[in-house]
C-alpha cells in the first residue's frame, strides 16, 4: 500500500465517522466523540514519551491541564480566539516538559517517574489553590466553543487537530529520530557512544509530546467549556498510562485503541451503574495478564510498516 493511502487512512476513518455522527444527529454522541479524540491524543503523545522513548512518565496529567488552562483563561478571560490559543496551550506545555526534561535529564526509569509524578502534583495542587488566577475548585466556566455553527462542525474541527497532531506522531515514529528514540529507550549508553546527546533527545522528545498534550487539553476546554483541577489529578495520569499499556507500548495505533477502549467502555457500561468500573477495571487486569503486549505490539506495528516500505520499493 502505498505512503499516500497509508497518510489518507485515519482522514477517511474520521470523515466515516464524522457523517456516521452527522446522520444519527445526537448532541450527546457528538461530545463523547469529542471526549475520545482528545484521550487518544493524550494516549498518542504519552507513549511517544513513555512508549517509544521508555521515559516513564507519571504526570502527564499536568501538561494536558496546563494546556487547558491556558486556552480557557485566555478564552475566558481575554476573549483570544481559540485558534490563537491552541497553539499557545501546546507552547505552554512544551514549555514545562522542556524544563522537566533538563531538569531531569541525568535521572532513568523509576527517579525519571517519581519526578514527573512531582510535577504532576506541583501543578494540580496550584490549580487547586491558586484561587485569585484558576478559581480553585470553583474551576473556569464560560469557555467559548472552537465554533458557535454547530456540534458537528466542533466535532470537525477536533478531528482536523487530531489528524494532524497523528500526522506528525506517523512521522516521527516511523523515521529514522524515531530509531534513535527507541535506542534511548533502549540503552542510553549506546545512544551516547553512537554520538548521539541523550539528554538532548530527552528534552527533545518532552518538548514535542507535551506541546501535542497541551493541544489535547486546550481541546477538552473547548469541548466541555469547563474545566477545573479535578480533571488532572494524578488519578488522570495513571488513566493515560494504562491506555498506553493496554494499546500496546510503543505502537501509535496501539495507543489510540487503548484510548478508545478506556474512553468509551464506561459509557457502554453505565447501565450497570456502580458496577462498571468493577467490570472495567477487571477487563483492564485482563488485558495486562493475557495480552501483556497489548492490543496492537510495537513490533507488529513495525512489522507491518515495514512490509508497506518493501511493497513501495517494489512498486
Amino acid at each position: 500500500m502505498s505512503s499516500l493511502s497509508r497518510s489518507t487512512r485515519p482522514l477517511v476513518l474520521l470523515a466515516v465517522l464524522w457523517l456516521l455522527l452527522g446522520w444519527l444527529d445526537a448532541s450527546y454522541l457528538y461530545r463523547l466523540a469529542s471526549m475520545a479524540l482528545v484521550f487518544g491524543l493524550l494516549a498518542a503523545s504519552a507513549n511517544l514519551i513513555t512508549g517509544v522513548a521508555g521515559m516513564m512518565t507519571l504526570g502527564h496529567a499536568a501538561f494536558y491541564g496546563v494546556g487547558a488552562y491556558t486556552s480557557a483563561l485566555l478564552s475566558s478571560q481575554y476573549q483570544f480566539s481559540p485558534w490563537l490559543t491552541l497553539p499557545l496551550a501546546g507552547v505552554t506545555a512544551a514549555l514545562l516538559g522542556g524544563l522537566t526534561a533538563w531538569l531531569t535529564r541525568r535521572l532513568v526509569n523509576v527517579h525519571f517517574a517519581v519526578a514527573t509524578l512531582g510535577i504532576g502534583q506541583a501543578v494540580y495542587v496550584t490549580l487547586l489553590n491558586w484561587v485569585d488566577f484558576t478559581r480553585g475548585p470553583m474551576g473556569i466556566t464560560d469557555i467559548a466553543p472552537l465554533s458557535t455553527a454547530s456540534p458537528a462542525i466542533n466535532l470537525g474541527l477536533v478531528m482536523l487537530v487530531f489528524l494532524l497532531c497523528y500526522l506528525v506522531l506517523e512521522r516521527t515514529v516511523h523515521s529514522y529520530y524515531g530509531n534513535a528514540l527507541r535506542a534511548l529507550r533502549e540503552d542510553e549508553q549506546c545512544v551516547a557512544a553512537m554520538g548521539l546527546d541523550p539528554a538532548k533527545l530527552k528534552i527533545q522528545v518532552m518538548v514535542l509530546g507535551c506541546f501535542i498534550a497541551g493541544l489535547a487539553g486546550a481541546l477538552w476546554a473547548y469541548s466541555t467549556r469547563y474545566v477545573s483541577p479535578g480533571d488532572f489529578r494524578f488519578s488522570e495520569s495513571i488513566t493515560i498510562l494504562a491506555m498506553v499499556v493496554i494499546g500496546g507500548l510503543g505502537s501509535l495505533p496501539g495507543a489510540i485503541m487503548g484510548a478508545l477502549l478506556l474512553t468509551l467502555l464506561p459509557e457502554l457500561l453505565r447501565s450497570l451503574g456502580d458496577y462498571r468500573m468493577l467490570v472495567v477495571g477487571s477487563i483492564m487486569f485482563g488485558f495486562i495478564m493475557f495480552l501483556p503486549k497489548g492490543l496492537i505490539g510495537e513490533y507488529s506495528a513495525l512489522r507491518v510498516f515495514r512490509s508497506h516500505l518493501k511493497a513501495l520499493e517494489q512498486s
